[in-house]
């Protein structure tokens, strides 16, 4: 089976389109105020919570060599199989292609910290405020990292996320084996800790000495150099109890190959069809899932309006508004044009426009200036 990554092919030459902060709100102002909006969003709406995008401005991978791990891959029941999960899991840097099944780099158990501490920023809390005045109902999120919930959570009952907050991708923060027993990622954590003490000795090294490993928006870590011949993933306890033996685990999220839930994709479809137009956020829409609901969107004439730094999949598509600029620079002062004298006035969207961290991860070259 041969699957391709996707990628985002750019226009030689072609003039950027940018425009100025306050011509972008008045913009996307305009384009969300008459309310009926599904949003769409994707892993640059979180860079500014210190977790990676997975392309840079021109659109190409910021990390040329990663190969994402492929869902017949994850689920093969070989020992090949078993291999490609101790690669999910923790692995080091292969020096050849032929190695790859005997040498890990550490992965999962290290990259995962990093997503579960991140914190909502200001383009997390300024979308907050539009989905709790009803500005937008609707949001399908391509990201596993769960901020827009961390956003809201004190706002909004878990049961209301749900109707409200589509994970079009899964998410990081659950893990079942392969007889179906959910945990939460963090207590899954916790018995990878308990059963690798060693391990567990390392990631505090890391966070005492501050030398966090480079992670990507699905938990993946770029680490060399570490074996990993006695990392040790624990069995499902509940197996056990059941008189079953499955130390096989999957992260409730969508892996290349992987085809979504039916009730997802039907779900995504039906929050484009219950929308009046549809605002797209911080995503180059190279994964079909996402792109397909731009499309269908625009096949209902409805109106699109696209906000992203760098290329992306839909930017010739006619009917398409494309805006190149960064959400974090425009979307409090959006807010605040929508809702006038209120957002000043109603302490929950004081509260939530004056939240929010900043903190978008180092360049790569800064971080090898910093340890040169």
């Amino acid at each position: 089976m041969r699957i391709s990554v996707p990628t985002i092919i750019t226009s030689s030459g072609a003039p950027k389109r940018t425009i100025s902060p306050a011509a972008a709100v008045e913009r996307i102002a305009s384009f969300l105020a008459p309310g009926k909006a599904m949003l769409l969003t994707g892993a640059g709406v979180s860079v500014a919570s210190g977790i990676r995008a997975y392309r840079g401005k021109d659109g190409r991978y910021m990390n040329p060599n990663y190969q994402p791990i492929l869902y017949h891959e994850l689920t093969d029941q070989s020992e090949k199989g078993f291999a490609f999960r101790q690669r999910y899991w923790y692995e080091i840097k292969s020096c050849s292609q032929s190695a790859r099944l005997m040498f890990y780099r550490l992965r999962s158990y290290l990259g995962y910290p990093s997503v579960r501490n991140a914190q909502p920023n200001t383009s997390h809390y300024a979308i907050a405020a539009l989905q709790y005045t009803s500005y937008l109902p609707r949001l399908v999120t391509q990201n596993v990292d769960g901020l827009h919930h961390k956003a809201i959570t004190h706002l909004w009952e878990p049961d209301h996320m749900q109707k409200k907050i589509l994970e079009l991708h899964g998410t990081l923060h659950r893990v079942h084996c392969k007889r179906g027993h959910v945990v939460p990622r963090d207590i899954f954590q916790d018995w990878l800790s308990a059963s690798n003490p060693q391990w567990k000795a390392f990631v505090a090294h890391l966070e005492k000495t501050g030398q966090k490993p480079r992670t990507n928006p699905d938990g993946d870590v770029e680490l060399e150099g570490i074996s990993y011949a006695d990392f040790v993933v624990p069995e499902c306890p509940q197996c056990t109890l059941e008189g079953q033996q499955s130390s096989f685990y999957k992260p409730e999220l969508i892996f290349f190959g992987e085809s979504i839930p039916s009730w997802i994709k039907d779900r995504s479809f039906h929050d484009v069809d219950k929308s009046e137009r549809v605002f797209v956020l911080g995503t180059t829409l190279a994964t079909y899932s996402a792109f397909r609901l731009v499309k269908h969107a625009l096949e209902l004439r409805k109106p699109v309006m696209l906000l992203n730094v760098g290329p992306t999949r839909a930017d010739e598509l006619p009917g398409v508004e494309k805006l190149e600029i960064s959400s974090s620079l425009v979307l409090r002062d959006v807010v605040r044009a929508i809702l006038g004298s209120r957002a000043s006035q109603d302490s929950v969207i004081v509260h939530l426009l004056q939240s929010g961290i900043h903190q978008p991860p180092a360049e790569d070259h800064e971080i090898i200036s910093r340890n040169t």
